[in-house]
């Protein structure tokens, strides 16, 4: 609790410090937990006049950075400052393919992080074939890019990332199935193969985050787009239901990250 109690606090330090100076001001990278006890802030916060946006560097990034945004700035309620967050991109790739290992997400992160960085200062990491793209605070991408040389045993090269238009694309399995409801323990028992009843505890044990908030009610019901985040499964979207079946299921599109 007094973990969490400082977080508010600087939560509420940013949100002050962009009302009072009339500036933009930005968190580091939030984990789920911590965008969820900022949503629960999100009230009182912006009745100091100032607006809170979250942006991780692509559309469905799941740790992310907050905007604080003083009303100074807003012109009605469409507006982006996408731009404006202090996020890089950094694409770390072999040298040599031939002689490359088969690398995972701990492997990158474990990397970075014994350069002695703080997590909060890294974003996603997306992993491809073989390569992986990096979000960073921009303030330590550079110093990324000229320390990075071997994950593993791997020899690598780090290069910062110069458009949007570089990223990929992230990687979704599209699942489809009948559910007996549109319920939160129904839906992501399909996504992940597995029972309602073993899901239940994720629900209750505040391990599901949709849209970035934790539901710890397993009768909630799952709305076209929502993006799900199951703590030890993984993420998926919820697409839409397509129809009924004659016994009066829903049958529905999920797309699961890889």
């Amino acid at each position: 609790m007094e973990k969490e109690e400082l977080f508010k606090k600087r939560m509420s330090e940013l949100s002050k410090k962009a009302y009072f100076r009339g500036i933009l001001t930005f968190s580091d990278f939030l984990d789920l937990n911590q965008q969820n006890i900022l949503h629960s802030q999100c009230r009182s916060l912006e009745e100091n006049g100032v607006r809170i946006r979250l942006f991780g560097g692509y559309e469905t990034a799941e740790r992310q950075m907050a905007a604080f945004v003083p009303d100074a700035f807003c012109c009605g309620e469409d507006f982006s400052y996408e731009e404006e967050y202090p996020i890089s991109c950094m694409k770390i790739s072999p040298l040599n393919k031939k002689f490359s290992e088969a690398l995972t997400h701990r492997d990158y992160l474990g990397s970075i992080l014994n350069l002695g960085l703080d997590r909060s200062k890294i974003g996603d990491i997306l992993l491809q074939q073989d390569c992986a793209y990096v979000f960073c605070h921009s303030a330590v991408c550079e110093y990324l890019i000229g320390e990075i040389s071997r994950i593993r045993h791997t020899s690598v090269l780090a290069q910062k990332v110069q458009s949007e238009m570089e990223l990929p694309d992230p990687k979704r399995e599209e699942i489809s199935g009948t559910v007996a409801s549109l319920r939160l323990d129904s839906i992501i028992a399909l996504a992940f193969h597995t029972s309602r009843s073993s899901m239940i505890p994720f629900i209750e044990g505040g391990k599901v985050f949709v849209n970035g908030k934790s539901v710890v009610s397993n009768g909630y019901v799952m709305k076209d787009g929502d993006i799900v985040s199951v703590r030890g499964k993984g993420k998926f979207q919820f697409g839409s239901t397509t129809c009924k079946t004659k016994k009066n299921r829903c049958h529905v599109v999920l797309y699961r990250y890889c």
